[in-house]
C-alpha cells in the first residue's frame, strides 16, 4: 500500500510520501530527499524498504520554497532547479521538519515506536544535522552528504547509531572534507564510515549517471544489515523488557 499523508509540524503542515509493509506494526524509516525532492527515486526507495518490511516516510523538505518538487535527474533544466532550491534551502528549518515527520511517524499504532533516518545528498546532510541535534533516534544512514563537513563540531551530540557511505571520487565532497568526516567520526564508537574506491557522487542512485551495480549493492546491502540489526535488537529487547 502506498499513499501520501500530512505532517502536521511546528512550522504548518506538509506532504510526506508513505509506503506501508504487509506485516504491521513496522519499524518506521524516514528518507530523506535529494535536491531533487520526493521524486520517483525516493518513491522507489521507499517502496524498497517497505517491501523490506519497513514503515518508509519521505517528507516533502521543500515545502517552504515549492511544494510538490519532483524533479528528473537525467534533465539539465531539472538540475538546475534543484540546486536552487538547495541553495536557498533552510538547514535548521529542515530539522525541525524532520522531527516532526519522526514524531509524526512513530505516533500511530502502524509504527512499532522504532523510526531510523536514512538520507541521500542533501538528505545525508540532514540526517546528520538532525542526528547530532536529537534524541530518540535508533539509527542512521548517510549516503554522499556534502558540506556535512561544516558541521562536525556538532558531533559530540551524536547518540543513534550512524553508518556512513562516502564515495571516494565524490566530486561534491573534497579529500581533505573527507578526511574530515573520517577523522571526527573515528571517534565516536557508534560511527562506522564506508569508503568506496573508485566511486562517484550518487553511485547508489537507481539508473543514475554514475550508478555503479557492485558498489550500490554492497552498500545497500550494508545498509539493510545496519537498520535489521539496530531495529530488530531494540524491539527484541523492547519485548524483554516489558515482559519482566
Amino acid at each position: 500500500m502506498k499513499d501520501h499523508i500530512a505532517i502536521e509540524g511546528h512550522d504548518g503542515a506538509f506532504a510526506a510520501y508513505i509506503a506501508r509493509p504487509k506485516t504491521l506494526p513496522a519499524p518506521a524509516v524516514v528518507v530523506l530527499q535529494e535536491l531533487f525532492g520526493v521524486n520517483a527515486d525516493i518513491r522507489r526507495h521507499c517502496d524498497e524498504l517497505a517491501e523490506q518490511g519497513y514503515l518508509a516516510v519521505a517528507p516533502d523538505l521543500y515545502w517552504r520554497q515549492e511544494p510538490g518538487v519532483d524533479l528528473n535527474v537525467t534533465s539539465e533544466a531539472d538540475w538546475q532547479h534543484g540546486l536552487r532550491l538547495y541553495s536557498s534551502y533552510d538547514r535548521d528549518a529542515g530539522v525541525r521538519d524532520i522531527k516532526d515527520t519522526i514524531d509524526a511517524a512513530r505516533r500511530p499504532p502502524e509504527c512499532n515506536g522504532k523510526v531510523a533516518l536514512l538520507g541521500y545528498c542533501l538528505g545525508a546532510l540532514m540526517v546528520f544535522m538532525t542526528a547530532v541535534r536529537s534524541d530518540g533516534i535508533d539509527a542512521a544512514v548517510w549516503y554522499h552528504g556534502a558540506d556535512t563537513e561544516k558541521y562536525l563540531g556538532e558531533v559530540d551530540g551524536l547518540n543513534a547509531p550512524l553508518l556512513m557511505h562516502l564515495a571516494e571520487e565524490d566530486e561534491f565532497i573534497s579529500k581533505a572534507a573527507q578526511a574530515e568526516i573520517k577523522a571526527a567520526l573515528a571517534k565516536k564508537p557508534n560511527a562506522t564510515v564506508y569508503s568506496y574506491p573508485g566511486q562517484c557522487h550518487a553511485f547508489s542512485r537507481h539508473n543514475g549517471k554514475h550508478y555503479n551495480a557492485a558498489a550500490a549493492h554492497l552498500a545497500n546491502g550494508r545498509t539493510s544489515e545496519f537498520l535489521h540489526q539496530q531495529l530488530r535488537r531494540l524491539s527484541v529487547e523492547s519485548e524483554v523488557a516489558e515482559r519482566s
